[in-house]
C-alpha cells in the first residue's frame, strides 16, 4: 500500500528533542482533524531519530499501532486510536 495521501511529518534535520515536540503535536493536531493514520518521516541516517520516534510512540496512549513503511524504511506509519465521545 502507497502511503502518499496520508498526512505526514518530515523530521529531517531535526534533533531529538525538537522531534519530541513535532510528533507531539502532530498527533495531537492529526486526532483534532480526525486523521487517524499518519506517516512520520525520520529518514534512514544512523536511526538516532528513528529510534526516538520509536520510543516516544511505544510510550504514547493516544497511538494504537506503528510500523516501518514496507516501501520505505525511513518512514514510520502510525495508527491513531480514535477519539471517543
Amino acid at each position: 500500500m502507497l502511503n502518499n495521501n496520508l498526512p505526514s511529518l518530515d523530521l529531517h534535520g531535526e534533533n531529538r528533542e525538537v522531534a519530541r515536540i513535532l510528533v507531539d503535536e502532530f498527533i495531537s493536531d492529526s486526532i483534532k482533524m480526525g486523521n487517524y493514520k499518519i506517516c512520520i518521516i525520520h529518514g534512514i541516517g544512523t536511526g538516532i531519530l528513528k529510534n526516538e520516534v520509536r520510543n516516544f510512540l511505544k510510550n504514547d496512549a493516544r497511538v494504537k499501532n506503528f510500523y516501518i513503511d514496507f516501501f520505505n524504511i525511513g518512514t514510520t506509519i502510525v495508527e491513531l486510536q480514535e477519539k471517543k465521545y
